[in-house]
């Protein structure tokens, strides 16, 4: 797990100690917790405790409802937990056995293989789950032809591997024939057969000016078609997430957006996704940055073999989700399907971090 750079105040070991428990205790049951409940779990006085509390409280970790007595965790107080306080179980070997059992019963990367994926992710985690599919990171260029329409007006027709086309019409300086055109077609699949976007702009350097000049706009393509893909996502557990949400009208809808508007949740992803396979993220009422999760935590990350293709898995929830389960759940998950991709791309699968490794994106 990855963290940001926000600084929170240090707190004693009986302080972290308080606020483990309350945290845990909000995830079981969204209820303020009160110092009396936490007295028979910590070998200290009543008052001692609520002395502690109230400094949790004037650091920003706890608040007091106003109807209530107790405490409930703050996102810097889920933060601070997270970053500090976290121990992360590895899922127990039954639950193992039957997620690999799940996804190797599957061909891989197809649409059963995704949802399966979805479904184990929610059940597991008890909460909402989203996963995309494996896809090449950059876009590589397969082949292009330029086809003479009228004067100096030429089709190009660009294809990438996996076949996407991409056509653009160009207005030459000057007329060219197809024969000349089929020419330098031909050069430029030879030099650029299954380059990304970049090395495609560098071979075009060792080119004629006619060929640089249709390199560039092909590189261009290249990058635009990388930028504006839109993914799909295969989702489940909603009815569990939203019963998460109780009376938090707001949260829900945000889980809704998040769990309904692929190209809101494609530029969520993008932006917050670790560029690591198996680096789990997870990112408390938006970090800051995403007002519109405010009432979320989203736990991501990539699988896949770095370099050459990848997908993201996640679970989504309330701030007050059972962070430890869910790291757990998308840890596996993930290592599971980067080990089954390893195994046709016949690469060393990359080795997971340990837990004393993980850090968090918060």
């Amino acid at each position: 797990m990855t963290t940001d750079d926000v600084q929170l105040p240090e707190l004693t070991r009986r302080q972290e100690a308080i606020l483990a428990l309350i945290v845990r205790a909000y995830t079981e049951s969204p209820e303020p917790v009160s110092s009396k409940s936490l007295v028979e779990k910590l070998d200290v006085s009543s008052a001692t405790i609520r002395n502690d509390m109230q400094v949790l409280e004037q650091l920003g970790y706890v608040a007091a409802p106003h109807t209530s007595a107790g405490r409930v965790p703050t996102q810097d107080g889920y933060r601070y937990f997270v970053r500090q306080l976290l121990n992360i179980v590895e899922l127990d070997e039954a639950e193992q056995t039957l997620i690999n059992q799940k996804l190797l019963s599957l061909p891989l990367a197809t649409e059963q293989w995704m949802r399966q994926t979805a479904t184990l992710l929610a059940r597991t985690a008890q909460t909402g789950a989203l996963v995309t599919p494996p896809m090449a990171e950059a876009s590589r260029y397969k082949h292009v032809e330029l086809i003479s329409v009228q004067g100096r007006l030429v089709l190009m027709v660009m294809v990438l591997q996996g076949g996407a086309v991409h056509q653009q019409m160009l207005t030459l300086a000057e007329p060219v024939t197809q024969t000349r055109l089929s020419e330098v077609a031909a050069l430029i699949n030879g030099l650029c057969y299954d380059l990304d976007a970049d090395k495609v702009r560098i071979k075009g350097l060792q080119t004629g000016m006619l060929e640089r000049e249709i390199v560039e706009l092909i590189a261009d393509l290249m990058e635009r078609a990388d930028n504006n893909q839109l993914v799909v996502v295969y989702r489940d557990g909603l009815s569990e997430m939203l019963g998460a949400f109780q009376q938090n009208a707001e949260g829900a809808q945000q889980a809704l957006r998040v769990f309904e508007e692929r190209a809101f949740l494609n530029l969520i992803l993008k932006d917050l996704l670790a560029p690591q396979p198996n680096e789990v993220k997870i990112i408390i009422a938006g970090n800051g940055r995403w007002e519109e999760l405010s009432h979320l935590t989203m736990i991501i990350s990539r699988y896949g073999l770095r370099g050459q293709v990848s997908g993201a898995i996640g679970v989504l929830g309330p701030t007050h989700i059972n962070y430890g389960r869910a790291v757990s759940t998308v840890r596996y998950i993930s290592s599971v399907m980067t080990e089954m991709l390893a195994d046709v791309f016949d690469e060393e699968t990359p080795a997971l971090k340990s837990n004393n490794e993980a850090e968090d994106d918060t």
